[in-house]
């Protein structure tokens, strides 16, 4: 039986963050380089590794976060393997190599402590839906791991003067230095989306990627906030 079942067992290391499989992310811990995890994404581990629910750290970046759409996240410390999953997404590794990167926060698996992070407000969206959409930036030299449900198509919004448009329960992360407008289209209601925000869609421009999910998020992320 162990032969049958050798092509699954742990690859050896070879980064600090790298898959195992589509859906699931390895990381190598090693005494001073503690991660922030998702809460409730540990799947496995190896070695000794502790773990910090709602660090007071995280507290004070999320506290901007309305209600209920924030990403908790767990700090994690020690030495080891460890295995982390959200159930059943896929899983993208981002090397950052000083630069940045723009986040839905129910997208968030993993990232780097080290890495300078906070909670920003889509500006381009906030006549359209209340106070807007909220995203995590992340920046600086580092590892992150991102969720897609699917595999995502990852767009070059950097190949000519025309917009890119996104459904924005389909969007993953993009290009902070992106321009990010949004459009309202009850005529796309047929074509883009499903649910109440099927008429909305953000439109980027200038140099830079969008991250676009396969599969709209189960929240609705331009509901009316108070």
């Amino acid at each position: 039986m162990n032969q049958q079942l050798a092509g699954f067992a742990p690859t050896p290391v070879t980064a600090r963050m790298e898959n195992h499989g589509r859906t699931m992310l390895k990381v190598a811990m090693a005494t001073g380089q503690d991660l922030y995890a998702r809460t409730g994404s540990m799947v496995a581990y190896e070695g000794f590794i502790q773990y910090e629910p709602n660090p007071p750290a995280v507290r004070q970046i999320a506290s901007q976060w309305i209600t209920g759409e924030g990403a908790p996240l767990m700090k994690c410390a020690g030495d080891g393997l460890l295995y982390l999953a959200d159930y059943g997404a896929d899983v993208v590794v981002i090397n950052l190599d000083n630069d940045s990167l723009s986040v839905n926060g129910t997208n968030l698996l993993a990232l780097d402590s080290h890495l300078s992070w906070g909670v920003e407000r889509v500006k381009g969206l906030a006549k359209f839906a209340g106070q807007g959409l909220w995203n995590v930036s992340i920046q600086g030299t580092g590892w992150v791991a991102i969720t897609s449900r699917g595999t995502p198509i990852v767009v070059d919004c950097g190949r000519g003067e025309d917009e890119t448009y996104v459904d924005p329960d389909a969007l993953v992360a993009w290009s902070p230095n992106l321009k990010v407008k949004g459009k309202r289209s009850f005529k796309a209601s047929s074509l883009i989306g499903r649910g109440s925000g099927e008429a909305y869609q953000m439109a980027f421009s200038g140099q830079g990627i969008v991250v676009v999910q396969p599969s709209e998020d189960s929240t609705d992320r331009l509901r009316v906030r108070h």
